[in-house]
């Protein structure tokens, strides 16, 4: 049996009060194992887009199906369960927690998936090696550098082996080194089966990727490939641990 698309918008829409249309009608899917750029400029949607495929809003106008679920028909409770089974998130400004190590950052990607404290401290451990950062894992962020809190922000998200990988941003804090480390690191992830969409409005981020799904005023304007695409995913392919050489 074929999986579905780990994302799927058909007719999607978004509109706020005052007249304002976010998103107007976008088909888009992703398939399993992709790696996708969603660009565009300031105001041109792609926060919205953001929002939709992270279950964080729902659609105005037609269907948002995330794992195969449309989120329109799901409460609250289940679009939390969603997330924190099937996505994890890696945002531009780290959003760790000042004063606790780098293993307490990544294992509280794991608070609301009934792992036990011990267990969630060792998959944090896994995950800091799967980034690279094994030697770093009892240091602060105060005690990192912008590209090393990154991939402690990364092996957060993917402690918990989700589906799909949203990064919005990711270089945005960075300098051009750091920057091309994270990247590097998330095509290496992408290579392990990983799927990601990386949120951006830098062309030359979203040139590098094999995927590049262009957003201007609320609507897809272009849609390109290189290479083929992706295949299926492989039992544990979601996990970091599985990535080595991530660079410092």
């Amino acid at each position: 049996m074929t999986p579905s698309p780990v994302i799927e918008l058909r007719g999607a829409g978004k509109s706020y009060p005052g007249g304002v249309h976010a998103l107007r009608g976008v088909d888009l899917t992703v398939e399993e194992g992709e790696l996708v750029a969603v660009v565009g400029p300031s105001g041109s949607g792609k926060s919205t887009m953001l929002n939709l495929m992270g279950t964080l809003d729902r659609p105005t106008t037609g269907t948002v199906r995330i794992a195969g679920y449309d989120v329109s028909e799901l409460s609250d409770a289940r679009l939390s369960a969603l997330r924190a089974r099937h996505i994890g998130f890696v945002f531009q400004h780290f959003h760790l927690a000042a004063g606790r190590d780098a293993v307490d950052n990544v294992a509280d990607g794991l608070l609301y998936a009934g792992v036990p404290p011990k267990e969630r401290r060792a998959r944090a451990r896994e995950a800091l090696a799967g980034v690279g950062l094994d030697h770093r894992r009892s240091h602060t962020p105060n005690e990192l550098s912008g590209g090393e809190k990154q991939r402690v922000a990364i092996a957060r998200a993917l402690v918990g082996e989700p589906r799909l990988l949203l990064a919005d941003e990711p270089t945005g804090a960075l300098d051009t080194a750091s920057g091309a480390l994270v990247m590097e690191l998330l095509h290496r992830l992408n290579g392990s089966g990983t799927t990601i969409c990386v949120i951006t409005h830098d062309n030359e981020i979203a040139d590098a990727l094999p995927r590049r799904v262009r957003f201007r005023d609320g609507a897809i304007v272009s849609d390109l490939r290189s290479g083929p695409r992706p295949g299926p995913r492989t039992e544990g392919a979601g996990s970091c641990a599985r990535t080595e050489g991530a660079g410092s």
